[in-house]
C-alpha cells in the first residue's frame, strides 16, 4: 500500500528491479526533510539552497531506514569532499533523488563491491545531447529503446556512482560503453558492471559489481 511518503510507480518498478542482495528504497521528498539532517551530516555539504538540503534529508532518509535494517541505527551519512556518501565499514551504497523522488540502494561488501543508482523524470533530453553521451555503437543500440537517449543518460550515471568509489577517476560519458542488450557496461578503467533498469513515471536504473569472492 502506498502512503503520502510512497510513490506507487517507483515501489512498481523497485520490487521489479529486484536485485540479488541489495536493498532499495524510496519516498516523496516532502517539507521539512531539511530538518532531518544532523549537524555532522549538513556540515558535510557543500551547498545551501533550502531544496538541495532538503533532498539530501529526504535520500538520506531513506537510506537510514534501509541501514536500520541491517542493524545499523543513527549512523550519519557523511558526504566526502569528492560528493560520494561516507558509508559504515562493509556497506557499499549509493543515493540519488530528482526533484520529486529520493531514492537509495545499499548491500554488504561481502556480496557486493560497488553499486550505483539513480533516477530521472520520463522526458527525453534535448537533440544535442544525442553525441555528448552516446557512443556510434550506442546510438544504433538503443534505436528501438523510447526515450533511449535519456535511458543511457541515467544508466551512466549509476555507472558512475558505482565506478567513482572503485577507481577514483572521473569518467566522462563516452568512457563508460552501455550495452543494453546484454545488460552490462563496461568502463575505460577496465570495470565491468551489471545494469538493472525500469522505466515507468520515472527511470530507475542500478548499476553493480559482484563481490569477486562469491562471482561463480
Amino acid at each position: 500500500m502506498c502512503d503520502n511518503t510512497i510513490d506507487c510507480s517507483i515501489k512498481q518498478a523497485i520490487d521489479a528491479l529486484a536485485v540479488p542482495d541489495l536493498l532499495i528504497g524510496h519516498r516523496l521528498i516532502l517539507k521539512d526533510d531539511e530538518l532531518t539532517l544532523n549537524r555532522e551530516e549538513k556540515a558535510s555539504l557543500p551547498f545551501t539552497s533550502l531544496e538541495r538540503l532538503r533532498a539530501s534529508g529526504a535520500v538520506r532518509n531513506v537510506a537510514r531506514e534501509i541501514m536500520k535494517s541491517m542493524g545499523f541505527v543513527d549512523f550519519p551519512i557523511l558526504r566526502s569532499t569528492c560528493g560520494d556518501p561516507i558509508w559504515p565499514a562493509g556497506v557499499v551504497g549509493s543515493m540519488a533523488h530528482n526533484t520529486q523522488i529520493a531514492v537509495a540502494a545499499i548491500g554488504l561488501q561481502r556480496e557486493l563491491e560497488a553499486v550505483g543508482i539513480d533516477i530521472e523524470n520520463v522526458v527525453p533530453l534535448p537533440p544535442d545531447m544525442l553525441d555528448l553521451i552516446c557512443t556510434p555503437l550506442e546510438i544504433h543500440a538503443i534505436s528501438d529503446y523510447p526515450l533511449g537517449t535519456k535511458l543511457l543518460f541515467v544508466i551512466k550515471e549509476a555507472v558512475y556512482k558505482a565506478a567513482y568509489p572503485l577507481d577514483h577517476k572521473f569518467l566522462d560519458f563516452h568512457e563508460i560503453q552501455v550495452d543494453p542488450a546484454r545488460r552490462i557496461a563496461i568502463t575505460s578503467t577496465g570495470r565491468k558492471f551489471t545494469l538493472h533498469w525500469y522505466v515507468s513515471s520515472h527511470i530507475l536504473a542500478v548499476a553493480t559489481v559482484r563481490n569477486k569472492s562469491i562471482t561463480s
